[in-house]
């Protein structure tokens, strides 16, 4: 199941939104492993302290440096893949979608409660 659209053969330039693509599916990637890195540092006290990189703000400072640095690759990553492809955008937002609610619904109170 590839999310790669064929590339017409023909002399007329087919538009590429792959670059867009990469940016919209990284921000997804990104939420979540915001959500699953705050969730972790709640339940584990010893993945709390490798997380506070600075004191007075604690595992927060660690949480999304952590996060941020991932985004940033897997954006790279999957521009570098993308770049020149037509992919499928429709399969991407859906994807996205998921991945953000999951991400809003992880680290709602009532449901983040649930795993301390």
């Amino acid at each position: 199941m590839s999310m790669t659209l064929p590339a017409v053969e023909s002399g007329v330039q087919t538009k590429t939104n792959g670059a867009a693509a990469a940016a919209i599916l990284s921000a997804g990637v990104g939420s979540i492993l915001l959500a699953a890195l705050t969730i972790i540092s709640d339940i584990s006290s010893g993945t709390k302290r490798l997380l506070e990189f600075y004191k007075p703000s604690g595992a927060l400072s660690g949480v999304s440096t952590v996060t941020i640095i991932a985004w940033l690759f897997s954006w790279i990553a999957l521009d570098l893949f993308w770049r020149k492809k037509s992919v499928s955008l429709k399969r991407i937002n859906l994807i996205s979608l998921i991945l953000l609610l999951t991400s809003v619904l992880a680290t709602f109170p009532p449901f983040a409660e649930l795993f301390q």
